[in-house]
């Protein structure tokens, strides 16, 4: 996989305030953009928010809009925490891939159907996080503090386009919030009781 691919207009994901929920409420503020780089034989991707590119994500049937969100999440996260968001191929990323749907499995008894294309974890103020980014549309991110049960949550975001999917269109409700990025995101959440 190379690091050249599509970019997506700005003006085709829509505008709007900040996402939805837990990880993603932040500054709209938009900082120098990102590449790809080697590491080892797999190819990891520092996601670029400011020319959005589907590196990685174009099996999606929705790929420029799950780039968005994708997009969306790193724009947070370096204006918050100044954390570059790099994301691997799932299959490179197995142990992360895996721990997330542990938590889900046994939380709430979830197996998503969904492939997962891509996933990243990485630490900001000792709060543990980690993302998956599906082919469906969907991206699922777990938020981890390792301090504070309290702030332990599963958050669940659609990208534009996509159905809800069967496995979480009954259990949850969807909110809506407007992004720059990534167009009308439709996100949910639960809290984290057990221990991972």
């Amino acid at each position: 996989m190379g690091c050249s691919s599509q970019l997506v207009p700005l003006s085709s994901l829509g505008g709007g305030p900040t996402p939805i929920a837990y990880a993603t409420i932040g500054s709209l503020a938009e900082t120098e953009s990102v590449g790809c780089r080697v590491r080892g034989s797999a190819v990891s991707y520092q996601v670029d928010f400011v020319n959005v590119s589907t590196e990685g994500l174009e099996t999606s049937p929705v790929a420029s809009a799950l780039a968005g969100l994708r997009a969306n999440e790193a724009r947070y996260f370096k204006n918050k925490y100044d954390h570059v968001f790099t994301v691997e191929p799932a299959g490179e990323a197995e142990e992360t891939v895996d721990w997330v749907h542990r938590i889900l499995k046994e939380e709430r008894d979830i197996v998503i159907e969904s492939r997962p294309l891509e996933a990243t974890a990485f630490e900001v103020e000792n709060i543990r996080m980690a993302y998956v980014f599906y082919e469906s549309g969907l991206s699922i991110n777990v938020m981890y503090d390792n301090d504070a049960s309290k702030k332990r949550a599963v958050g669940f975001k659609l990208s534009v386009g996509m159905e809800v999917p069967t496995e979480l269109a009954s259990r949850f409700k969807f909110a809506t919030q407007k992004s720059k990025l990534a167009g009308t995101i439709r996100g949910s959440y639960f809290v984290i009781k057990g221990e991972y």
